[in-house]
């Protein structure tokens, strides 16, 4: 297997251009096509360095937003207002930005949003390297953030067909990627914020959105259907959407139940698990819980690189399962190393699950309606988590902790139940 280029974002040296990839590549093994070629193509090494720089830049952003923000003597509430800035534009805006990857291209998309976070970076680390900067201009940043992000996200899902042959693999890979990332990410700000300040940090943030955009800049892909399709008005694109996301009960199946299961499992779990611990244990511990958890997601990425299951969401359901460990070893106050397990096996199920998804919706939706189907996705996904997350604190107190996170443990399994009962997920075959 080739292996990608270390940070380099052009072609090999006397390397011949490689051939434009098709648009979305035909079912592996069907007839008359080709099996899938290498995985670490030139396009997709572009791709793989520009989603790992940006969510190795994503990760320091909750870093720097809470040295900054204390540091400069800010309440501890200005830290999750300026969160809050960031996930409200993504989540609203992200509906608009599929459509305006369907009408503009998801690279042209994905390229301006890097532009705008860049420009959103380089004003942050001027003003927190200058000392105090008001409060209106970091929510202010942040919300150009998060508006960036939502330009961002749509695209994600239909580059990824375009950029890779094998689509499993490639999701896989990018999974492993993001886990690496989301433990790499914090640690470097913490280490930049102690040498020096968190407007360094939003410096380095800054450059990797720039390595971000240059690399998606040399993209080289082949026309995609969508990109030639008549156009409507943006709503009647949105309703176009919609019903194309109606249209297909596994996928709108799927989107309900995970609504659900946001608000009241995933929501609430890492911000009682960040309590529970932090208070039981210790920040040094919570600190080691996360990266254990990181490692558990590095281990179901690689599992999903070697596993094909002829139904994908099937074989992800299943191992959604492994998530009550999680919540019950939290919610009966388990030892260091039980909490160590749970958080491991936590990682690696959801890990597996999520390519598992991903790679179904971007091989069974059709390309024309995947940048504003995957934007129903993530809307929903995020409103219910953030919604989740908020109301945690205020029913743990009501009722419990432990008893959130037991109860949590109980709808997780009933989730699954539903996942495998239901028979359009249950029996959705594999492309490819």
């Amino acid at each position: 297997m080739e292996k990608p280029a270390d940070g380099v974002c052009v072609p090999d040296a006397g390397r011949a251009a490689e051939p434009l990839l098709p648009a979305f590549p035909p079912p592996s093994g069907s007839k008359g096509t080709a099996l899938p070629g290498p995985l670490w193509n030139r396009n997709f090494r572009l791709f793989f360095v520009a989603r790992t720089v940006a969510l190795f830049g994503d990760g320091m952003i909750p870093v720097a937003l809470t040295a900054g923000l204390l540091g400069a003597g800010r309440p501890a509430s200005s830290v999750g207002f300026a969160l809050a800035a960031w996930m409200g534009p993504l989540a609203f805006f992200v509906l608009f930005g599929g459509v305006l990857a369907d009408r503009f291209t998801p690279r042209r998309m994905m390229i301006i949003a890097d532009v705008l976070r860049l420009g959103g970076a380089v004003v942050l680390c001027v003003t927190f390297t200058a000392g105090d900067p008001p409060l209106w201009v970091v929510y202010a940043l942040s919300s150009v953030a998060g508006v960036g992000a939502a330009l961002f996200q749509p695209g994600v899902a239909s580059t990824v067909p375009r950029v890779s042959a094998d689509v499993q693999r490639a999701n896989a890979v990018l999974r492993v990627a993001e886990a690496l990332m989301t433990m790499a990410g914090p640690a470097f700000a913490g280490v930049l914020v102690g040498l020096a300040s968190a407007g360094a940090v939003y410096a380095a943030n800054a450059v990797t959105f720039a390595v971000s955009g240059v690399c998606l800049f040399l993209l080289r892909l082949a026309p995609a259907p969508s990109d030639e399709a008549v156009r409507g008005t943006f709503a009647a694109e949105l309703v176009d959407g919609w019903r194309e996301f109606m249209a297909r009960s596994w996928l709108w199946g799927v989107i309900a139940v995970w609504t659900v299961y946001g608000f009241t499992v995933l929501g609430p779990m890492l911000p009682l698990t960040a309590v529970l611990v932090t208070e039981g244990h210790g920040s040094t511990t919570y600190g080691v819980m996360m990266a254990v958890n990181g490692a558990g997601s590095v281990l179901g990425g690689l599992l999903a690189l070697r596993l094909r299951p002829r139904r994908p969401l099937a074989a992800g359901a299943v191992a959604l399962s492994g998530v009550a460990l999680t919540l019950l070893t939290l919610g009966f106050d388990m030892s260091v190393p039980a909490l160590a397990a749970g958080q491991f096996v936590g990682g690696a199920v959801s890990a597996f699950w999520l390519v598992m998804w991903s790679t179904t919706v971007q091989t069974h939706v059709p390309p024309e309606a995947l940048n504003r189907l995957h934007a129903y996705d993530v809307a929903g996904s995020l409103l219910m988590v953030a919604a989740g997350r908020a109301l945690a604190g205020p029913v743990a107190e009501a009722v419990g902790a432990p008893e959130v996170l037991l109860a949590g443990a109980v709808i997780n399994m009933g989730v699954v139940a539903v996942l495998l009962v239901a028979r359009p997920i249950r029996r959705l075959e594999r492309i490819g």
